[in-house]
């Protein structure tokens, strides 16, 4: 038995062998995108057979979870540091687009294409939805600031369609409006990120930045 806050030698050898399998994934990842990854590929980068491999990841889909549960745990720490006491909308946009851009292919395996045949297990959706919750907080938080504008003829059928349709806030309590303002929040600038990242803006000849912010802008009155 492993004493409390001991690992033993094996224990070590096994957590340090997983760290560089996954991070011999990403690489593949990076290179031909998740549906490309191949366990026996990496255990033949690492001098290892694929039976032995598979001692530590029991397949494919196992390594994949394992990286997206990574991603997702990596984005909800960070919105989680910019939700501070006082943090606004603008402000976890922000700290989204600097973890966006600090690695692509990570934010590509969570929020770009599906990874055919694959189906995540319920923690990553608890996760996920953790990352929600804290962009409900904030945009309650807003109050009538934000919602200025929001509650108008336009307005109404989102309103009335999110408050019989909330599966999604995951229990929050958030009223309508702000329900409205994280959804608006969260796919708005999520189709601006996976655009710029995608390359999509090159040769435009314009500063994603700049737009990124305009919409931070309208999106928090």
């Amino acid at each position: 038995m492993t004493v409390a806050g001991k690992e033993t030698p094996r224990e070590r050898y096994r957590a340090q062998l997983r760290a560089e399998v996954k991070e011999r994934a990403w690489e593949q990842i990076a290179a031909a995108g998740a549906p490309g990854l191949s366990l026996n590929a990496i255990a033949k980068q690492m001098g290892m057979s694929g039976p032995a491999l598979y001692r530590y990841f029991a397949g494919r889909d196992e390594l994949i979870t394992e990286l997206i549960r990574d991603a997702y745990r990596s984005l909800a720490d960070t919105v989680r540091t910019a939700a501070l006491p006082g943090a606004d909308l603008a402000q976890l946009g922000r700290a989204m687009r600097a973890w966006a851009l600090d690695d692509p292919q990570r934010y590509f395996l969570i929020y770009g294409t599906p990874v055919p045949g694959y189906h995540a297990p319920d923690d990553i959706t608890e996760i996920a939805s953790e990352i929600m919750r804290w962009l409900l907080e904030a945009a309650e938080s807003e109050g009538a600031a934000a919602s200025a504008g929001a509650d108008t003829s336009v307005d109404a059928p989102l309103l009335t369609h999110l408050a019989e349709h909330r599966q999604w806030a995951a229990g929050h309590p958030a009223s309508p409006p702000a329900l409205r303002r994280a959804l608006l929040f969260w796919t708005r600038l999520h189709g601006i990120l996976s655009l710029e990242l995608a390359g999509h803006f090159t040769g435009m000849e314009f500063d994603p930045a700049e737009l990124y912010e305009n919409e931070l802008r309208h999106l928090t009155g």
